[in-house]
């Protein structure tokens, strides 16, 4: 079986890069293959071993949709008009695109909103009849709310296996976001309490091309900019406590077993660490708030985590499963 996945692939955000290889991992793992719609299908084909067409090449993404078995939409934050309208209208414009090539759809493991009215009347009336699964209570709740069929999973990144890397209690690892000045700042104001405390900081960013602006004003600290999933979850790993402003900051962590505290930019952050169990400050973040959630090493629901990574796992089990068993019967 050959599983179609759409996101935001092939733009070096290694928050979706993990999501992508997270999935990759767990197909193949089931006997499958996987083909994907990048904005680079060339790099996405080969870092991944996996079949990749251009997401924006329409002839390609047809030709594309006559390969697969059946159709993932996501994970990540697709289903939100807060970014722009055209990216909404992208994404379910795929699906309706897939429906007509007569593919099993499912929304898989993303979060929901910010959705204006318009952008609710979208969702609603492309959704119609798609199995939903998403990855945080609010999104689940909201879903239901609009009347989807909706089903509870989880962030595929979580299933992501940490590197065998010695953990370094005194680490701190920052993890900041362009555009967002205030919340940078204190950030900053937080990298130097710690430094002042006696941790080694390093600062994080995580998407080239982005993500520069916002590691200059952190010139004075150990820095770096990667995509890589693999790379970041070996930072994440070694550190003693992450504190991420970018979702897939706190999500890799808790993948690699570090305690964390996020800045809530996003209500899919603030989603991610309430279902977690995990603390987490409104923007713009406040230094000292933060300053205690490490220097008292705050931990997350560990429980929780391990019941989040258990529902993206049977996510893929029953989607995997309910197909196979579609294919079978209808040969």
């Amino acid at each position: 079986m050959v599983v179609g996945v759409s996101g935001y692939y092939g733009f070096q955000n290694a928050g979706d890069e993990a999501i992508l290889e997270a999935i990759v991992q767990e197909v193949h793992s089931r006997g499958h293959q996987v083909l994907a719609f990048s904005a680079n299908p060339a790099v996405t084909a080969k870092r991944y071993a996996i079949q990749a067409v251009r997401r924006s090449h329409p002839l390609e993404v047809w030709k594309g949709l006559g390969q697969i078995d059946l159709f993932l939409s996501g994970g990540g934050g697709l289903l939100q008009d807060k970014t722009s309208r055209m990216s909404l209208m992208y994404y379910l414009g795929l699906i309706g695109l897939a429906r007509r090539r007569g593919k099993p759809v499912y929304v898989f493991n993303q979060s929901l909103g910010p959705l204006s009215a318009r952008g609710e009347h979208q969702v609603k009336r492309s959704l119609r009849g798609v199995e939903c699964f998403f990855r945080d209570e609010a999104s689940l709740e909201y879903g239901r709310q609009l009347g989807l069929n909706v089903q509870y999973g989880a962030d595929p990144a979580l299933l992501l296996t940490p590197p065998p890397v010695e953990r370094e209690p005194n680490m701190v690892v920052l993890v900041p976001r362009a555009g967002l000045e205030a919340a940078n700042t204190n950030l900053h104001k937080l990298g130097d309490r710690l430094r002042v405390e006696g941790f080694e900081v390093v600062v994080l960013a995580l998407q080239p091309g982005h993500d520069e602006p916002a590691l200059e004003r952190f010139s004075s600290f150990t820095r770096e900019l990667a995509w890589d999933p693999r790379r970041v979850s070996y930072l994440l790993a070694q550190a003693g406590y992450v504190v991420s402003i970018r979702l897939h900051g706190a999500i890799l962590a808790a993948a690699a077993g570090t305690p964390f505290v996020g800045i809530a930019y996003d209500p899919k952050v603030a989603g991610f660490c309430r279902d977690a169990g995990a603390p987490y400050v409104d923007m713009p973040g406040d230094a000292d708030l933060l300053a205690s959630a490490v220097l008292s090493q705050r931990q997350p629901n560990w429980k929780a985590v391990d019941e989040m990574k258990a529902r993206a796992r049977a996510s893929f089990d029953r989607v995997l499963s309910v197909n196979r068993q579609r294919r079978v019967k209808t040969r």
